[in-house]
């Protein structure tokens, strides 16, 4: 008990240091000895008139949002039984964020506790869907897999209202990460009881969590009731993750590290392991977190700059570094589950008559798709019209038109199939299903270095965009299968620390949007959902060029990826040198991601659902796959960009968000299949 105190109190004397910290700073001349003066009683008014204004009610956010979400996220872990868990993993912030914002776009003004219920319907019901997909929490990385495919979900609805309504949710885009400027203390003030009674409600049902800490079978023989426990924690944690989104948007993360970084301490003071300590003190280091990473903000970037950054990015960008080391601590899941569909697999998939059909109508579908692109939009252009322009016999005013459609066709076009073939060298060299440029961070390092370049250089051309975008995805995917092969290259674990690389490159994004040009989201929008809009020939250019010449690369080397998908010791055998021929792929898949990111901007499960498509209607031979694969993407990229263009014209809504919102159920799908493979 005396360490455990002791513990407890070095972390709060690091929370008072740090609170002291925070209120020095600021973009008023107030300075240290002022703030001293005014708590020491002999402050002048201005100062009093600062800290009431600003400083004091930002602090006591922070110190709102650290317990609510530290505390969170120790009764999500718990009831899970995975370390994995947490507000962001779950989707619990994003349900509740989807709910704030609809309620912004659709023009209610909505006190803070009326909000605050909206968001916790939606953190509640995107909670229900993850935990009820992974059954109810697993120790495998698969929670965290399922918990992304949800968010993206939510995170793609989100966007789309943010696209729709951009007059009704203005500024709501930098909230989005997480933000701790607050006009007054209404709404902490409002949800403080929620988040007190949440904390004390989830405290005094600490000795509950420590039985079923032991398992729902000996927690059943001990006399707790199990499915009552399980759903009390949960109303309870997403409460005090709506009451957190409500008062400051989705901070990510604090609810993951807070409980990791006390379960650390446990070694050191054995207390801290039973959930009466455990709670209290994860909501104590979340504020820690989140006040620490506020002091930080604006000790790099200055107070005035730091304003328009929200705090969650930095905590994003920490919680990203925390959920790669829990994916490499934890152990394997079985191998079989993981791999891809075996390349010599044979049946009706994979008979030359259906191979044939399987042509024939993808052929007429790559002709049709675009045309369709050309005809549908915000103006409906006539087949006829089409052939004049063709021709160059076109009036000026549908001339206008078919030359800005024209670009915008043949990105999606081309970008859905260079997405589409780097998934097949992807997942073959990796062996797994799961694997694609979106889920293992590629693209979104590829968005990280485009929009860096276009930050610094803002008429760079597009070669130089496409190399920026090359650059970032090299660097990315670098890190994430270096990562991952260091700890055993497991399926789970390699998509795991994909996805922790791809949040932190978003965050990464964002902050250098609202740091270049704050006023401009949609430039992010456009960057971070995929969107053909205002695309030119000269950005196309690359990623044609990459395409021609590395998917007949991809192609030649079948046999190489025929093998790969098997194991490494066959191949070997067999005379093949692996790590050349693996490096050589990944390296023409993560170029053919790059120059697709270059034109189109972030789209995730292009890469995912392609080649999955493909096996499944010509078999498992790259033979077959790759082209059919490229074919496949190039359909669906080019659907989703007319779909979006026409739905709702003239408004439109980016193809990636079409694509999230379709590819979403089809990874779910495959994660409960390979769950009932294990």
């Amino acid at each position: 008990m005396l360490r455990t105190a002791a513990v407890t109190a070095g972390i709060a004397a690091l929370l008072v240091v740090l609170s002291a910290v925070h209120l020095t700073q600021g973009t008023s001349a107030t300075d240290v000895a002022d703030v001293l003066r005014a708590f020491a009683g002999q402050g002048d008014p201005q100062t009093w008139a600062v800290l009431a204004g600003s400083r004091v009610p930002r602090l006591l956010t922070a110190l709102l949002l650290g317990v609510a979400l530290g505390v969170a996220g120790a009764g999500m872990q718990s009831v899970a039984r995975n370390p994995l868990a947490s507000p962001d993993t779950l989707a619990v912030n994003a349900g509740a964020h989807l709910a704030v914002v609809a309620i912004a776009a659709f023009g209610l003004s909505l006190p803070a506790l009326p909000a605050g219920g909206a968001a916790f319907a939606g953190g509640l019901g995107a909670a229900a869907v993850v935990l009820g997909l992974s059954g109810g929490g697993s120790t495998s990385p698969r929670l965290v897999l399922v918990g992304s495919a949800v968010a993206l979900t939510l995170q793609s609805l989100t966007i789309l209202l943010l696209l729709m309504f951009e007059q009704e949710t203005t500024g709501l885009f930098a909230w989005g990460s997480g933000s701790l400027t607050v006009a007054d203390l209404d709404a902490t003030a409002q949800m403080t009881p929620v988040v007190v009674v949440a904390v004390v409600a989830l405290i005094a049902m600490g000795r509950s969590l420590d039985v079923l800490a032991l398992g729902d079978d000996n927690a059943a023989v001990l006399g707790l009731r199990v499915r009552r426990t399980r759903i009390g924690t949960v109303l309870l944690t997403v409460a005090l993750t709506a009451a957190a989104v409500t008062v400051a948007g989705p901070v990510g993360f604090v609810g993951l590290c807070a409980p990791v970084i006390v379960k650390l301490l446990v070694p050191a003071a054995p207390g801290l392991g039973r959930h009466r300590v455990l709670l209290p003190v994860s909501g104590l280091v979340g504020v820690l977190l989140v006040v620490g990473a506020d002091v930080l903000l604006r000790a790099a970037l200055g107070s005035a700059e730091a304003l328009r950054v929200p705090t969650g990015v930095t905590t994003t960008v920490l919680g990203a570094v925390v959920l790669v080391w829990l994916a490499r601590r934890g152990r394997p899941a079985s191998g079989r589950a993981g791999r891809a569909a075996p390349a010599g697999r044979v049946g009706v998939a994979g008979s030359r008559g259906r191979l044939a059909v399987v042509c024939g109508v993808l052929a007429v579908l790559v002709v049709v798709a675009p045309v369709a692109g050309m005809l549908l939009g915000d103006r409906l252009v006539l087949l006829g019209d089409l052939v004049n322009w063709v021709t160059g016999r076109t009036g000026t005013a549908l001339t206008f038109v078919l030359d800005q459609r024209f670009p915008r066709v043949l990105a999606a076009l081309t970008a859905g199939a260079a997405l589409a073939v780097s998934g097949c060298g992807i997942q073959s060299v990796s062996r797994n299903p799961l694997a694609e440029p979106g889920l293992l961070g590629i693209t979104a390092g590829a968005g990280v270095g485009a929009i860096t370049l276009i930050t610094v250089v803002p008429l760079a051309g597009a070669w130089q965009i496409a190399g920026a975008s090359g650059l970032g995805a090299a660097v990315a995917f670098g890190l994430v299968y270096g990562l991952a092969w260091r700890s055993g290259l497991d399926p789970d674990r390699l998509v795991v620390i994909g996805i922790a690389l791809w949040s932190g490159g978003m965050a990464l994004i964002t902050l250098l949007i609202v740091t270049s040009d704050p006023f401009n989201s949609a430039k992010a929008l456009t960057w971070m959902s995929g969107s053909t809009y205002g695309r030119t020939l000269d950005q196309v250019v690359p990623v044609m060029v990459a395409l021609v010449a590395l998917t007949p690369l991809l192609w030649l080397r079948q046999r190489e990826l025929d093998l790969h998908v098997l194991d490494d010791d066959t191949p070997r055998v067999l005379g093949l040198r692996v790590e050349r021929s693996r490096l050589a792929v990944l390296v023409a898949a993560g170029v053919l991601a790059a120059t697709a990111v270059s034109a189109i901007g972030v789209v995730a499960f292009v890469g995912l659902v392609a080649p999955h498509l493909a096996r499944s209607l010509v078999g498992g031979r790259h033979a077959r796959v790759v082209p059919v694969a490229a074919a496949v993407g190039a359909v669906l990229v080019s659907i989703a960009d007319t779909v979006g263009r026409t739905v709702i014209a003239p408004a439109q809504v980016p193809a990636g968000l079409v694509i999230a919102l379709v590819g979403t159920p089809y990874f779910v799908l495959l994660l409960w299949r390979t769950r009932e493979a294990r």
